[in-house]
């Protein structure tokens, strides 16, 4: 066994100090080869530090060396040493057999600092020296593909003639560009070739968004059923799978979808909106108003629900449980306009006149140029004998429709009152 092979069976047992008493030897009296081998062992395991003391020994020897350099600098990176990676890398000109390698170096060290156009600039200069390498292709399209530039992310891909790089489908990546990009057609081939070589939860997902996108809401279903069997705990792909089935206007299988992910998910409030909006479309309101306070028990804020529930609540006539929800969303530190036209109809519902003119006057601020809130207003004031008032309203109802009959009547009558 030689000394390398010693200090390596050293380190993988934890025998930190006999392995550096046989690195120290090595350093001292080591042959060049040597040390070269010995340092890519140490920084293989880690010990980066080590070996850049290496390099350092000999470089000294040979400072023409430009790979000693180069591997001087990837241990520098390692370590997140960044500006003593650059110095190095700097060193290594065109004429280098390991200025690509460099250039590739470069352009992650100044995309870790955010310094995009530097990197693409470093990625670029890469490409023009060794326009067939593959590896720089490939680093090319995940720099876009990261950037959101999906077209030329896409034109970087098909350069590439391997299926995978580094662990990454390149179908599957093509697949993202123009899902990503809004071209849902054109990604479903590359989702579809990507599952032929593995059924995993990821792609599945992303191969059912797509084709919910594509308005393939069969499919979608298809693939989100089978995601779910692979995953349960997948949360997201209930929420879609119940948007697929309900744009297939299977309400029932849509409800049941929902009803499925909130067992797994019991705390999302956008599958519990979802479930009651379903199940006020299939006809149970009772179903369909226990789900949205559930909706809004989770997160007070969350107005969408609040208001679809004010809608349920005004219908069954339950004001002062309307009046509670917009109370509740209120206090949490939201609002919207709705509640005003919400809290004049309660307030009128509960004979609580005087608080529902307050209300409906605020309301009209903001909904009078709305037909439906001019009409609710105009039969309040008409009830409330303010005439004046009531004439106004149905007066601009006219002019919005003058053949609506019952608007003009009621001006007619108005006018004669």
């Amino acid at each position: 066994m030689n000394r390398i092979q010693e200090m390596i069976e050293h380190l993988h047992a934890g025998n930190l100090e006999d392995a550096m008493k046989i690195y120290a030897e090595l350093k001292r009296t080591g042959t060049d080869d040597e040390k070269y081998e010995a340092a890519e062992a140490l920084y293989s395991l880690g010990f980066q530090e080590k070996s850049i003391e290496l390099y350092e020994d000999l470089i000294e020897l040979y400072p023409e060396e430009t790979e000693l350099v180069m591997l001087k600098a990837e241990a520098h990176a390692e370590l997140d040493q960044i500006e003593e990676s650059m110095v190095l890398l700097e060193e290594i000109n065109e004429s280098s057999e390991f200025y690509s390698r460099a250039m590739l170096l470069s352009a992650d060290l100044y995309q870790m600092q955010g310094l995009h156009e530097v990197s693409e600039r470093k990625l670029l200069q890469a490409y023009e020296a060794e326009k067939n390498e593959e590896i720089i292709q490939f680093a090319l399209a995940e720099f876009y593909i990261q950037q959101g530039r999906f077209l030329e992310a896409i034109r970087f891909y098909k350069m590439l003639s391997s299926e995978e790089i580094a662990g990454v489908l390149i179908c599957k990546r093509l697949g993202e560009c123009y899902s990503a990009g809004g071209s849902f057609e054109d990604a479903l081939p590359y989702y579809e070739e990507s599952l032929e070589h593995e059924r995993d939860a990821e792609t599945l997902f992303q191969y059912g968004f797509t084709a919910s996108q594509a308005g393939h809401h069969s499919t979608a279903s298809e693939v989100f059923e089978e995601l779910i069997e692979v995953d349960a705990e997948y949360h997201s792909a209930y929420q879609l799978l119940a948007k697929s089935y309900e744009h297939e206007e299977q309400i029932d299988k849509a409800l049941e979808a929902a009803e499925k992910g909130l067992k797994s998910d019991p705390f999302n409030k956008e599958l519990f909106l979802t479930a009651g909006k379903l199940a006020l479309k299939s006809g149970n309101e009772q179903k369909a108003e226990e789900y949205l306070r559930q909706a809004v028990a989770i997160d007070p804020d969350y107005l969408e629900a609040a208001l679809v529930l004010n809608k349920i609540l005004l219908r069954q006539e339950k004001p002062d449980d309307c009046l509670d929800v917009i109370s509740t969303v209120r206090e949490s530190g939201e609002d919207d306009p709705q509640f005003l036209w919400d809290a004049a109809r309660a307030f009128e519902m509960r004979e609580d006149f005087s608080q529902a003119f307050e209300e409906y006057k605020k309301a009209y601020v903001v909904y009078n140029d709305h037909s439906d809130f001019l009409e609710d207003y105009g039969k309040f004031l008409v009830e409330e004998g303010r005439q004046k008032e009531a004439l106004e309203i149905y007066l601009k109802l006219t002019q919005k429709d003058p053949t609506n009959e019952v608007w003009q009547m009621n001006v007619e009558h108005l006018r004669h009152d």
